[in-house]
């Protein structure tokens, strides 16, 4: 009697700790059961999978395995479907120690993983960097007789690339080749991403860019999107699963992406990255020649390589070109003019930026947590001046109830009281109030 008691005491957190209590399926019953039914959200498999579903759909990943111990201590046995929402989750959020957790925990269910939850996992070692263990993942799947597919290879292709392992990523090429598959879109997209994270940086990069750009423009047996139908129903783009940097906006409207310029994508970020304005107008060339106009998110690419090479002007021209064609824009586009015009905190620049943000507001686009957040950090670095352009931000995001992050409060907070304000100013008294607020909140975390 006394060990069931104490099973029946054990709290959350012990549960989470794999004590018997979980494994037993037990929750504790401290209140009747009529309360205990209000505040229960979910009893079983179809509600829980539901319950994923909405947590991966507003990026709270953290949530998952909270949800997945609540559910063993209800006595819930998870079905494939929930592993399979538990891994999307856990890829989104870049959480590979919970992934695998999870991928054990299905195995103890008695659910041999499919090809589509290995590909997952090895889509996690790529964001989280760790090619050794995507290539563990694929020897795993050899022993437990899960036959790779297409997907599973351009994967750990991407996987290898985020490491700059071009030595890995070559071979699996080989590996491919051998196999009679061709090389897609998103295999020379892969190619280039190697390049650009090998070290040392090599001297034939450009070189190297072209002539992947070049290569992926020819037809191949596996020219289609990869995507098999459960990574649709999922939500699970092609881009977001290989780690691409267009990954972010894939779902955005028509004319923001588009999906046949993937190696371009990939080609002109690494350019910008890099500062290599002179790779960013041969592949401009290239577009031309192919009588191909640039998408936004190239043309954001465009701005962001001249802005931070420190041609501001040649960034503003590619702007005004954009506008006065009539074709379409996005509140990105601003926002990536006035950061780049920001750098430096020139005089010049940061008058540019606020002018841009003002040309913004009027066409009413909507500036989120994340742009307006960025913006502020940037605008606060700004040591001399009025100030007015991070002030301009602070007010834009005030009036749309958009809450910067604690960083951005941090800095624009700092940014006040290094200058010469009355402690009774408004501005800076709800500052003050702002920042400490959330510096209780989040128990001085200024990273979030």
């Amino acid at each position: 009697m006394k060990f069931l008691q104490s099973i029946l005491g054990k709290t959350h957190f012990a549960g989470r700790s794999g004590l018997p209590g979980r494994v037993l399926g037990i929750r504790y019953f401290n209140v009747s059961t009529e309360e205990y039914a209000k505040r229960n959200y979910a009893n079983n498999v179809a509600e829980y999978n539901t319950v994923l579903g909405s947590l991966n759909a507003q990026r709270r990943m953290f949530l998952l395995r909270d949800v997945y111990d609540d559910m063993m201590l209800d006595g819930v046995k998870p079905s494939r479907d929930t592993f399979h929402s538990l891994i999307v989750g856990t890829m989104r959020g870049s959480r590979m120690q919970d992934a695998f957790f999870f991928k054990d925990q299905m195995r103890t269910m008695g659910l041999v993983p499919d090809v589509t939850f290995y590909n997952f996992l090895i889509s996690i070692c790529g964001k989280c960097k760790n090619s050794d263990q995507a290539i563990q993942i694929l020897e795993e799947m050899k022993s437990m007789e899960v036959k790779p597919n297409v997907q599973t290879y351009i994967c750990l292709l991407h996987a290898c690339a985020a490491q700059g392992r071009i030595d890995r990523v070559y071979a699996i090429v080989r590996d491919m080749t051998a196999a009679g598959l061709g090389l897609n879109k998103f295999c020379y997209a892969g190619l280039i991403v190697a390049h650009k994270n090998k070290t040392p940086f090599t001297d034939d990069f450009d070189a190297k860019v072209i002539e992947f750009v070049e290569r992926s423009k020819i037809w191949s047996s596996v020219e289609t999107d990869s995507a098999n139908a459960e990574n649709v129903m999922m939500g699970v783009s092609d881009e977001e699963l290989y780690n691409l940097p267009t990954a972010d906006y894939i779902n955005r409207r028509a004319g923001f992406l588009n999906r046949p310029f993937t190696a371009y994508h990939t080609a002109f970020n690494a350019a910008a990255d890099f500062k290599n304005v002179k790779l960013t107008d041969t592949l401009l060339e290239m577009l031309s020649k192919e009588r191909k106009t640039p998408d936004i998110y190239i043309t954001m690419q465009v701005i962001r390589c001249y802005c931070h090479a420190g041609e501001l002007d040649r960034g503003l021209q590619t702007f005004e070109d954009l506008i006065s064609s009539g074709k379409a824009i996005a509140a990105e586009i601003f926002v990536t003019l006035a950061e780049g015009a920001m750098i430096g905190h020139t005089e010049k620049g940061m008058q540019i930026a606020q002018d841009i943000l003002v040309r913004m507001n009027e066409r009413n686009f909507f500036m989120n947590s994340k742009m307006g957040s960025e913006l502020l950090l940037m605008a606060s670095g700004e040591k001399t001046g009025g100030y007015t352009t991070a002030n301009y931000i602070w007010d834009l995001m005030r009036t749309r109830n958009v809450v910067p992050s604690v960083a951005a409060v941090e800095a624009y907070y700092q940014g006040l009281k290094d200058r010469e304000i009355p402690q009774d100013d408004p501005r800076l008294m709800l500052v003050t109030k702002m920042y400490d607020n959330l510096r209780t909140r989040f128990r001085g975390n200024m990273n979030v």
